[in-house]
């Protein structure tokens, strides 16, 4: 995998899973991370954000396509 890029902070991981599912459907590869203490904490995911990564190679078609389905 080359560099991520982070393509948008959400508030939730359940967004940021269904962005990615999205993604995944039109072959783009992407990594949700969310510092929640490995989901013990899942409230600091809304202080902290959820984050949704794409390889840099992706980035701009990823918004593209997040852009047209409001996700993003």
């Amino acid at each position: 995998m080359e560099k991520l890029i982070v393509v948008k902070v959400f508030n939730s991981r359940v967004e940021a899973e269904m962005a990615k599912s999205f993604l995944e459907g039109y072959g783009i590869k992407a990594l949700v991370r969310s510092d929640d203490a490995g989901g013990m904490f899942p409230q600091q995911q809304y202080a902290r954000g959820v984050e949704l990564s794409v390889e840099k190679s992706d980035l701009q078609e990823a918004k593209k396509l997040l852009e047209k389905s409001d996700l993003l």
